[in-house]
């Protein structure tokens, strides 16, 4: 399925219900991408309100130039827009990359309120990578069911309604409609893990097998119906006896990988 604003409205009738949606608005190429699809289809969505949100963390030297041209952008689309700014320190055991997601989340949670939607521009591309590293790190299938289409997010949700969507699909839908964004060069810091994989990993085994990130993402979606049935399973053998307590000679029958 193409990207499209369409199609992208498809995927947005498979989130949950809200008020109001807010979009996690960075000034790249994604996110600017689903900003300006969702403003083509105002008049379609299931939402009365919507709005965007940009975090300024104070990292870059041009943190300032870049929250200028998301305000200029949503003026241009008539998209009522926040700039908040965060103090991005990390804190103790923190990665830089954390502590900025950790900060950005922090804050935009008590922008929200109750049944608010916060859409992300997370895309298929960004699902593979996820999958790779969990898998290079043990994950189990809770790890490789990577990310969520959506999740409960404070007082609201978050959803990725570009996660059937790849990178370059994106990438022609803004050149086509010559939009403009903003580049973040730590992107390309393969110093970084993710970013070694999208730049060095990822191109390699597109070099052998160019539908990678669609079989990855299934592999997402795999783990995630079988991360999910592990879940009742546990249900069924959690369950506590007449006096309340745990029944511990029945749970000792059991196999070892069903006990854990």
């Amino acid at each position: 399925m193409p990207f499209s604003a369409q199609n992208l409205l498809v995927a947005i009738k498979r989130l949950p219900s809200a008020e109001r949606y807010w979009v996690a608005y960075s000034g790249g190429l994604d996110s600017h991408v689903l900003l300006h699809a969702l403003a083509a289809l105002r008049g379609q969505l299931p939402v009365k309100t919507l709005c965007a949100v940009h975090v300024d963390h104070g990292l870059s030297p041009v943190a300032a130039e870049w929250a200028r041209h998301c305000a200029a952008v949503c003026d241009e689309l008539e998209i009522p827009c926040r700039i908040l700014c965060v103090d991005a320190r990390p804190r103790k055991g923190e990665s830089p990359e954390a502590a900025a997601r950790n900060a950005r989340y922090r804050v935009i949670t008590s922008l929200l309120e109750a049944g608010d939607g916060l859409l992300t521009a997370h895309h298929q591309d960004d699902q593979a990578e996820t999958v790779l590293l969990q898998l290079l790190r043990g994950g189990g299938p809770r790890g490789l069911a990577a990310m969520p289409r959506w999740a409960p997010f404070g007082p609201g949700w978050r959803g990725r309604p570009l996660l059937d969507f790849s990178r370059s699909e994106l990438q022609s839908y803004a050149r086509s409609r010559q939009l403009r964004w903003v580049e973040d060069q730590s992107n390309y810091d393969t110093g970084i893990e993710r970013n070694f994989l999208r730049h060095e990993v990822i191109p390699l085994l597109q070099n052998h097998w160019p539908a990678v990130g669609g079989t990855l993402s299934r592999v997402a979606a795999h783990s995630a119906e079988a991360a999910r049935l592990l879940d009742q399973l546990a249900a069924q053998d959690f369950v506590p006896e007449p006096d309340g307590c745990l029944g511990i000679d029945r749970l000792k029958r059991l196999e070892p990988a069903r006990q854990r």
